[in-house]
């Protein structure tokens, strides 16, 4: 008993301290936690303003949808609806997340109002290499993507980017993470696109 007494004389200060550390970072956390999302919500929003254009406001028309990995995996995402000043339907878009070479690669990927044709995408977060798999934002890549078919996307290392299909030609010294930005597309396009064609016709 005697030897509880004393580690608890002798370490009263660090369990307080810790404690009320703890708890000031708890606080801090709480407090901050609104603007972080308010601030992520903003850039999320002005992301998609670029990507679909005319667009006015954004609101969620679909909320935790569902899409599976090729691995198997279950993730969420949430789809946006855009509308012009009029309150006509512009565009859609949603978040989409893989793997990259060097980490996860989360982007923002647009379609039309039709869900017929890819307006584009944004990268919303990204670890790739510096002066490699970072030219995934660069026009050279990002711009065959814009009026792209809403389907499957294949890579290829030679063609013409300049030809709008569903062949999109790879960053030369960046094939892994344009590869894995076609992937990204291609894992979420046929769920995203079967979920906003069945809510049109209902």
């Amino acid at each position: 008993m005697s030897k509880i007494i004393y580690f608890t004389k002798q370490s009263w200060l660090l369990i307080v301290a810790s404690f009320v550390f703890g708890l000031i970072i708890a606080v801090t956390n709480s407090a901050l936690s609104q603007r972080i999302e308010s601030n992520q919500t903003k850039k999320l929003f002005d992301l998609m303003g670029q990507l679909i254009s005319g667009s006015e406001r954004f609101s969620r028309e679909y909320e935790n949808v569902t899409v599976k990995t090729a691995a198997g995996k279950e993730i969420k995402t949430d789809i946006y609806k855009a509308v012009d000043s009029e309150s006509k339907t512009t565009g859609y878009a949603f978040i989409a997340e893989g793997s990259g070479f060097a980490d996860k690669i989360k982007l923002v990927i647009a379609l039309d109002a039709k869900a017929e044709k890819f307006l584009g995408f944004k990268v919303l977060s990204s670890n790739e290499t510096p002066g490699f798999g970072s030219k995934i934002s660069e026009a050279y890549f990002s711009n065959q993507f814009i009026g792209a078919p809403a389907a499957i996307l294949e890579l290829t290392k030679i063609g013409s980017p300049e030809k709008i299909d569903n062949q999109i030609v790879a960053i030369s010294g960046a094939t892994v993470s344009s590869q894995a930005v076609a992937d990204i597309f291609n894992t979420y396009i046929d769920t995203v696109r079967d979920k906003l064609t069945k809510g049109r016709d209902k």
